[in-house]
């Protein structure tokens, strides 16, 4: 996303954990825009996060894009990893806007990305912490967006399916319709200029889990333990 935002128009700053990363992208992406300027935070240490991001200044939009995953299991996930998946997926989104949203309003404009995901819709016993805090993140979205609509905030919420990343590199099993990187930017990028309130992606698959979604609950339990 840094690279698609990367033109002599804009300015970026990028905020991860990996300084490292960090460093080595802002050197790519220097000669391409405006200004590259980097914040080394984890999105979980919430106190140091608000004090970085309230160092910022003007900001015109802002994608949030951290989220990790504890895998898939059929075990009872360990509560730390339940609440430190929470931390990342949902309350660091609050941690954030609850800085820059007083910012947006006084500007009387903003555009806020938040990166659901498909499983958001559809609740699979081995993924619970993760579908739920991502269907509490759709929740949240929504909330957002009804309130701030009158301060020309736009609020874009993006549910992809499986994109090539370090996080889906972890997963064992088959990926139904999984996309490169580079298409999953693609589409991503679409959404946000074309302002789309919702946008799921890719098409088939969220067609899949809607009419998974018509059926009555008894026969997607089926379904669910079949698979």
């Amino acid at each position: 996303m840094a690279r698609q935002y990367a033109t002599p128009l804009n300015s970026l700053i990028l905020l991860a954990r990996r300084g490292d990363k960090l460093q080595k992208l802002k050197s790519e992406l220097l000669s391409k825009s405006k200004s590259v300027d980097i914040l080394v935070a984890d999105v979980t240490e919430f106190e140091s996060l608000q004090q970085k991001i309230d160092s910022i200044g003007f900001v015109d939009m802002v994608i949030l894009n951290a989220g990790i995953s504890v895998g898939h299991t059929d075990g009872i996930t360990p509560f730390k990893d339940f609440k430190k998946l929470y931390d990342v997926n949902l309350l660091a989104n609050h941690a954030i806007l609850e800085i820059l949203l007083p910012k947006f309003e006084s500007q009387k404009s903003g555009k806020i990305v938040f990166i659901s995901s498909l499983s958001s819709l559809f609740s699979m016993p081995t993924a619970k912490a993760y579908s739920s805090s991502k269907r509490a993140l759709n929740a949240y979205a929504e909330a957002i967006r009804y309130k701030y609509k009158k301060h020309n905030i736009k609020v874009i919420n993006i549910l992809p399916g499986f994109i090539k990343s370090e996080l889906t590199d972890k997963n064992s099993f088959k990926m139904p319709f999984i996309l490169t990187t580079q298409d999953g930017v693609k589409k991503i990028r679409y959404a946000i200029d074309k302002n789309k309130r919702i946008y799921a992606f890719p098409f088939r698959f969220y067609l899949i889990i809607s009419v998974l979604n018509l059926l009555p609950h008894f026969l997607r339990e089926k379904i669910v333990e079949f698979f």
